[in-house]
């Protein structure tokens, strides 16, 4: 091919380079994050479980190993939600007396699925013998009027028939697509073979991990988590999972979380104490700011190990137990920053010296969501006047005159004005890690507040321009 004239190419570069110059900052971090993953293009990357063409997030964790929680089996199927080869349909079976409690989505377009376990977990009793969960993902049910909320009943009352127990004591979740009802008879047709893969004997990671996988939208790892402590001399365990990549805001996130354990829970307790804990957890990550219509988080207790019951909130021999459960449910939520769509950075923001920890968390929420600190970050630049924006626009009280930003170590400002110690050759080579800690002190008082957050790239739009194909 015939090159053109070297006049040509020198006017072509002189009005590139004008077009780049005049572009706005958010375009400019868009540009700087995606040339990583131009060049990584060239070579192989490892594919993810879930959605076909997505590579597994580099901010990935291995799924555990998770040991055995008595009282609980899980099987999983392909139900056919999705047009490629994968299960999509997870099933846990519990044993009788099982506790549950939950904790939903404040969406006001709420999905068939949340009614139901709402209206069952929050009825009079409710919660204290759970049998079964069903888990889709490919179909949300959600925004489907009067069909949804009856193929949700048929699948309750279909499993429920199976199990031999009441269709208010079979939980649903579902996680897909918005405004497509859900085809049920695509779950009844697979239940013969759950219950043969329910009776099978399978370790118990092989079962959780398989779940994991199963309810996958546009994630692109498995999250797991599991942790132990002791009630009067009983080992007890936990272990969960979620999903959860997009759409990722408090109260909740677009997420679904099964948490299991072998402790033995009244589920007034179990409820307040996931009230308790979700507010630092599940409540405290974001993606992109935006809020699902089918967020659930629920919590079992088969009561399998053996430790006695606890039927009062403020028993003392709770304290190890909560301590535990806070830490699976912390993992699993920083997992799911950790898979945020065409996420490469995993942070921490963290707001010190706030009026009320209301205030922090609002303001820290502020910086955590706003595009522009975001897409900064994903262009390695420290441009923390993209977070005193993020800090003044909320409303929220704050001394100007006391601000002072950090980034990892290194001090941005102080008082109000940029730090005289700042090195912008130290600040640059800190930005260039997988993990990034933003600190901000608004001198107001004593409160603080942390929520954990990912960078924003070419990469999230490239997974939600097609989500639904």
């Amino acid at each position: 091919m015939t090159k053109p004239p070297k006049s040509r190419v020198s006017t072509g570069q002189k009005i590139e380079h004008a077009f780049e110059k005049a572009l706005d900052p958010f375009a400019s971090a868009l540009k700087r994050a995606t040339q990583p993953a131009a060049a990584a293009a060239t070579a192989p990357a490892a594919a993810a479980p879930g959605k076909p063409g997505l590579a597994v997030s580099p901010l990935a964790v291995p799924f555990p190993t998770i040991p055995p929680i008595g009282g609980v089996e899980i099987a999983t199927a392909r139900a056919g939600f999705y047009k490629h080869e994968r299960d999509d349909l997870v099933v846990f079976r519990f044993a009788r007396g099982t506790s549950c409690a939950g904790v939903f989505t404040r969406h006001k377009v709420g999905s068939a699925p949340v009614d139901w376990c709402k209206r069952h977990l929050y009825a009079e009793g409710g919660g204290q013998d759970v049998r079964a969960l069903i888990v889709n993902a490919g179909c949300a049910n959600a925004f489907t009027g009067k069909p949804g909320a009856d193929a949700a009943r048929r699948t309750a009352s279909e499993v429920a028939k199976r199990i031999g127990c009441r269709q208010r004591d079979v939980m649903l979740a579902s996680t897909g697509v918005i405004g497509v009802v859900l085809d049920d008879r695509k779950i009844a047709t697979r239940l013969n073979d759950i219950e043969t893969r329910l009776d099978a004997d399978v370790p118990p990671t092989e079962q959780w991990a398989a779940a994991g996988r199963g309810i996958m939208t546009t994630d692109t790892f498995p999250k797991g988590s599991h942790a132990e402590c002791e009630i009067e001399g009983f080992k007890v365990r936990i272990a969960g999972i979620a999903k959860g990549s997009g759409m990722i805001a408090p109260d909740m996130a677009t997420m679904l979380a099964f948490i299991v354990t072998d402790a033995d829970i009244h589920p007034n307790v179990l409820r307040a104490m996931l009230g308790l804990h979700v507010r630092t957890t599940f409540n405290s990550v974001t993606v992109d700011g935006d809020t699902s219509t089918n967020d659930t988080c629920l919590l079992f207790a088969t009561g399998a190990s053996g430790a006695p019951r606890i039927g009062r909130v403020g028993d003392r021999r709770l304290k190890g137990f909560s301590e535990a459960l806070d830490k699976v449910m912390l993992d699993l939520a920083h997992q799911l920053v950790r898979d945020g769509e065409g996420a490469t950075k995993f942070v921490r923001v963290t707001v010190d010296g706030a009026a009320s920890p209301a205030s922090a968390r609002k303001l820290a929420k502020s910086i955590a969501d706003s595009p522009l600190v975001k897409t900064a970050i994903a262009g390695q630049d420290a441009n923390w006047g993209r977070v005193v924006m993020a800090v003044g626009k909320t409303e929220e009280p704050v001394n100007r005159d006391h601000l002072a930003i950090r980034f990892g170590p290194h001090v941005a400002a102080v008082d109000g004005a940029p730090s005289p110690t700042y090195d912008e050759a130290k600040m640059t080579a800190y930005m260039k890690n997988a993990e990034i800690d933003i600190t901000v002190d608004v001198g107001m008082g004593r409160a603080s507040a942390t929520v954990w957050t990912c960078d924003l790239t070419k990469g999230y739009i490239e997974i939600n321009g097609d989500y639904r194909s």
